[in-house]
């Protein structure tokens, strides 16, 4: 009687089960809380199943044609350009890349429709290739953009743009790699950007990246020109970043600590004479007179370990670390002058403005 009594509770424990499966499929592994707290909606629920033409329909209308003007940066490049940009508000602001509109006499830009409308570049960003562009114009359709892209290597994502002047040219791929670094053309190192295989050619700077959500993730930038399948895109979260920056400063404002510094190969010998954990530093090679290194002590030569306790092995590790300390606020620098180790307090100042 007892077995018998167990054999129907069981049953009836399985019947409940497969009824709460059948009523909410997505209770499953992956996700257990949704058949014990069914009020939770579903729509919160990450959905990446739209099909490419679903992804297209829904962010082209927010794609524009950038049209520019003005002095060509080499001697072998005519005077007009075009690329891709991405409204972001209703009130006209558009996302672009900073190479696009930079030096430019003047800017016009495309709508999905066909209308073409003048536009005035708002502000740039140098350092990640990023700039707003204002226009004036009713019913226009904003992006809808990731505010966390939540990428997995693999996935699918896709690219809307003009390359070569094809407008609203689409082209699909996989998340190559995530977390990459490349340079731009400034030098400076753009760091956690997206790669992918989604084919891309010029023109296409400017133009989003895509989940199979239909969310923009992420703003195409750079190709390697001599290779296939290699493209890259800066996280839309960054440029959200650089975006209320530029809205509410004009500028983005980052550390500065007024020196020039290059990373130098560390013996191992070196390395265990001075007991220290890499295979490179950081030498300063040049201080700016008055900065804020130079207020601090800081001379060429001297070779950079840490900011305020975090290793600082190479020059891009030294890029990544100040865009983590706070204008005004002092940092600690540990350094080596020869074989002697000193800490000194350098107080950041905001990058000077270039022209």
């Amino acid at each position: 009687m007892k077995h018998a009594y167990v054999s129907q509770t069981y049953r009836f424990i399985l019947f409940l089960s497969l009824l709460c499966l059948f009523f909410f499929p997505v209770a499953s592994l992956n996700n257990p809380i949704a058949c014990a707290n069914p009020s939770i909606p579903l729509a919160a629920q990450e959905n990446k199943s739209l099909s490419v033409p679903a992804v297209v329909a829904k962010v082209r209308p927010s794609v524009v044609t950038i049209l520019t003007r003005g002095v060509p940066a080499a001697p072998s490049q005519g005077q007009s350009g075009s690329g891709s940009g991405l409204i972001i508000d209703e009130s006209g602001y558009i996302l672009t890349n900073n190479h696009l509109v930079a030096g430019v006499k003047s800017v016009v830009i495309g709508l999905s429709t066909g209308r073409l409308i003048p536009g005035r570049v708002v502000a740039r960003d140098f350092l990640l290739d990023l700039a707003l562009v204002k226009i004036t114009a009713p019913d226009l359709i904003p992006a809808t953009l990731s505010p966390v892209p939540s990428l997995e290597i693999g996935e699918p994502v896709v690219a809307i743009g003009n390359p070569l002047g094809f407008q609203s040219t689409v082209s699909a791929g996989v998340v190559s790699a995530l977390g990459r670094s490349f340079r731009s053309s400034t030098g400076r190192p753009i760091e956690n950007v997206i790669q992918t295989d989604v084919a891309l050619n010029p023109g296409n700077s400017g133009g989003p990246l895509v989940d199979s959500a239909g969310r923009v993730v992420g703003i195409n930038t750079a190709i390697i020109a001599m290779a296939q399948g290699l493209s890259f895109a800066v996280p839309i979260d960054t440029a959200t970043w650089v975006i209320g920056e530029l809205l509410g400063h004009g500028h983005v404002r980052r550390a500065w600590l007024g020196l020039v510094a290059q990373t130098r190969p560390l013996s191992r010998a070196q390395g265990r004479r001075l007991t220290l954990p890499g295979e490179s530093l950081v030498e300063i090679v040049a201080v700016e007179p008055g900065g804020p290194a130079a207020a601090a002590g800081l001379q060429p030569g001297d070779r950079i370990l840490a900011i305020d306790g975090h290793p600082t092995i190479t020059v891009d590790e030294l890029h990544r670390q100040l865009r983590t300390v706070t204008i005004g606020v002092p940092v600690a620098v540990s350094a080596l002058r020869g074989d002697d180790r000193m800490q000194v307090a350098v107080t950041p100042r905001e990058v000077p403005a270039t022209p």
